[in-house]
């Protein structure tokens, strides 16, 4: 059973963990689906799923996002579709290899997916719905956007610009009507971590569940949070040190470098 349609919802990465779990609370909020990824039989047997415990209509994209043609196909379909209503920036790929270990071609196939592919679609979406002046964007980054030292660093860098990218959608869209919600998961229990090769994370008591993650970036998308971190217990803490980053910012205009330097003026 289904609430009323609320139009569709793409979502990338949706075969599996965090984006198969978006798929399956979007669906039973009413959404139809749009729903890519590169394991089309994963895809396909989820959907399946949903028609038959929802009724709502499920649409499958079998992609590589990492693949210019197949991620401009998809760009087509956001430009032209007019029941998308939300879009869902899922699908991204880490790594646990330092500097020295870490090959660099794939650090640069996780730029593509994890910056490139994102952006791309977001640019899609956002002029389509800013003309309906309706429309939302999750982007999913991560914790170590913040906490940039845990993880591979080409990884925790990729993950601060989604979270960089998201305020600077929420400055130009917030007033077209636009809803941009940056979800920031800790350690959570996908396959994900297989793929960056640090399977034993999945069994840490700090861990969450893909289902209590998305169930909690729903309630803060209701909450109208626009920076979500389900693992974060105390929002004031992040309400705090966000305020300290803004307040920096009237600090960097200045003609002069600081006393410190001991130049000369």
């Amino acid at each position: 059973m289904t609430s009323t349609h609320k139009g569709t919802a793409v979502v990338t990465g949706a075969s599996t963990g965090i984006g198969a779990v978006y798929a399956d609370r979007l669906a039973k909020r009413g959404y139809d689906l749009i729903l890519v990824a590169r394991n089309t039989e994963r895809l396909n047997a989820l959907a399946d799923r949903l028609v038959k415990e929802t009724g709502v209509k499920v649409k499958t994209i079998g992609a590589d996002l990492n693949d210019r043609k197949s991620l401009a196909a998809l760009e087509k379909i956001l430009k032209e579709s007019k029941d998308i209503s939300m879009l869902v920036n899922n699908a991204g790929v880490g790594s646990v290899a330092s500097i020295l270990e870490a090959d660099v071609d794939e650090m640069e196939a996780m730029i593509a997916l994890n910056i490139t592919a994102l952006t791309r679609l977001t640019y899609a979406i956002a002029p389509v719905f800013t003309a309906k002046g309706s429309g939302t964007i999750i982007n999913i980054a991560s914790v170590v956007g913040i906490a940039i030292e845990l993880l591979n660093g080409v990884y925790s860098a990729s993950k601060a610009y989604v979270l960089s990218f998201g305020h600077s959608l929420q400055k130009d869209l917030a007033d077209k009507g636009v809803r941009i919600q940056t979800v920031l998961p800790g350690g959570t229990a996908t396959e994900f971590w297989d793929v960056a090769g640090y399977a034993k994370v999945k069994e840490a008591p700090t861990t969450m569940s893909a289902e209590d993650l998305v169930d909690a970036a729903l309630a803060g998308l209701d909450n109208g949070e626009l920076v979500t971190i389900p693992p974060l217990q105390d929002h004031d803490d992040w309400l705090q040190w966000e305020t300290a980053r803004r307040a920096l910012a009237p600090k960097f205009a200045n003609s002069k470098p600081g006393r410190r330097y001991g130049i000369a003026s």
